[in-house]
């Protein structure tokens, strides 16, 4: 069953960020990954979240998605995202 990472992503350094955007998607394509919303337009429909640029990868299943956020190609990614950007990261299993 596949899983999908979402991110809320509040970007504060473009410069810095624009560097992670152009490293990110070969780490997530080696773990089976792939975009399926990249920081496009979105309209809250209900409720108070305001969310900044949201972010919402799919992958095989959880356990590749788990792998993916923990790999050593992934890490240094990780703490370059988070100089540039502060946000909300979460992992759900798909129905």
């Amino acid at each position: 069953m596949a899983a999908y990472v979402i991110g809320d992503v509040n970007v504060k350094n473009p410069e810095i960020y624009q560097d992670y955007r152009k490293q990110v998607l070969a780490t997530i394509e080696k773990y089976g990954g792939r975009f399926v919303a990249r920081g496009g337009e979105h309209e809250v429909l209900e409720g108070a979240w305001r969310p900044h640029r949201l972010v919402i990868l799919e992958f095989p299943d959880m356990a590749a998605a788990k792998k993916w956020y923990r790999s050593p190609e992934y890490a240094p990614l990780i703490k370059l995202r988070q100089t540039a950007a502060d946000g909300n990261l979460v992992v759900v299993a798909g129905a």
